[in-house]
């Protein structure tokens, strides 16, 4: 009898010990198109937040990452648990076809969260709300630029720069918000200044930076990053605000649902918002302050000022658009 129970004991001691291997396995992946450095100080705060949970990422471009997602889910399995880019298209594209888990965080009941989706359902939240202004090297521009019309002047004549919309999602949502906001005539008076089309969207930082161009179309972080590190370049922002939201998402089926939860839950918090808006972008939330060096608005303003849009009909406007505006700026 003294045996059976010995063995009992040993066995519900076992039995425990899996148990308590298995919740301190729990493992998380996230593929993002943030900086190497936003992301690592996120991964840290949330470790320090949910140690029993292993967090790992991969940075890459949006693209890069949903050719990825694309080749695992034929494979049959998807690595990501959670998805954090700035293409809201790809987003709504996803949600269609059922690849994103529903989640309701609690943070997003939060009365200092700001919610830039008017049809948000849960499938993905705003982590981010980037923006995009126009870098200008202080060495050629004296007097920052105060209005997007401001480009067509003989300052900005065969030196302003817009990545090609065709290679990034970024550029094609600020091309598809300037042209709803301006229309084509925009397009037609910058290539009347000879305007040149960039590869990416940190090409043309890298190219104002060294003079080649004296101002660009620019990424508030890739931008700021720039500036930190020595560049004679300053950032401007016209009254219409350029916003590019950066979504975050749970992907369908994860087998780590938690942890992704508690991932997106940790994202939007105060805590996260701050790292966020540390690193030279607007946080989601008004109750988290913005370092004056970087020159950007309370994120309500910076919303109210943000030109308008709607995302689905971007989508379905986008190969339209862009061979509208390389014809234009190419002058075909």
């Amino acid at each position: 009898m003294r045996i059976r129970f010995a063995a009992l004991i040993l066995a519900t001691v076992f039995f425990s010990g899996l148990a308590c291997d298995a919740a301190a396995e729990q493992s998380l992946i996230v593929y993002t198109s943030m900086k190497e450095s936003l992301i690592g100080r996120l991964r840290d705060g949330f470790a320090k937040k949910h140690s029993d949970i292993k967090m790992d990422y991969q940075s890459a471009g949006a693209g890069k990452l949903m050719a990825k997602i694309a080749a695992e889910g034929e494979s049959g399995k998807i690595l990501a648990d959670v998805l954090w880019t700035s293409e809201v298209p790809d987003f709504y594209d996803m949600k269609q076809k059922g690849k994103l888990e529903k989640y309701v965080s609690p943070v997003t009941g939060d009365s200092a969260f700001l919610n830039p989706f008017a049809d948000y359902d849960g499938h993905f939240a705003a982590a981010r709300l980037g923006t995009l202004g126009i870098a200008y090297n202080t060495r050629f521009i004296k007097t920052a630029p105060k209005a997007w019309q401001d480009l067509f002047g003989a300052a900005y004549k065969n030196a302003f720069g817009i990545a090609n919309p065709a290679l990034s999602g970024t550029a094609y949502m600020s091309v598809a918000l300037l042209g709803k906001q301006f229309g084509w005539e925009f397009f037609e008076k910058l290539a009347a200044n000879k305007a040149r089309i960039g590869k990416g969207s940190g090409q043309v930082i890298d190219d104002t930076a060294a003079g080649e161009l004296v101002a660009s179309l620019a990424v508030d972080y890739i931008a700021n990053d720039k500036i930190s590190k020595g560049a004679t370049m300053a950032l401007a922002y016209p009254p219409e605000m350029l916003i590019a939201p950066s979504p975050v998402a749970i992907i369908k089926g994860t087998p780590n649902l938690d942890a992704a939860q508690k991932f997106v839950d940790y994202l939007l918090s105060r805590e996260a918002q701050t790292i966020i808006a540390e690193e030279g972008t607007l946080p989601v939330r008004n109750d988290v302050a913005i370092p004056q060096k970087f020159g950007l608005p309370k994120p309500d303003e910076a919303l109210k000022r943000s030109i308008k849009i709607n995302y689905l009909e971007m989508m379905a406007q986008k190969e339209a658009t862009v061979k509208k505006f390389v014809d234009i700026l190419q002058k075909k």
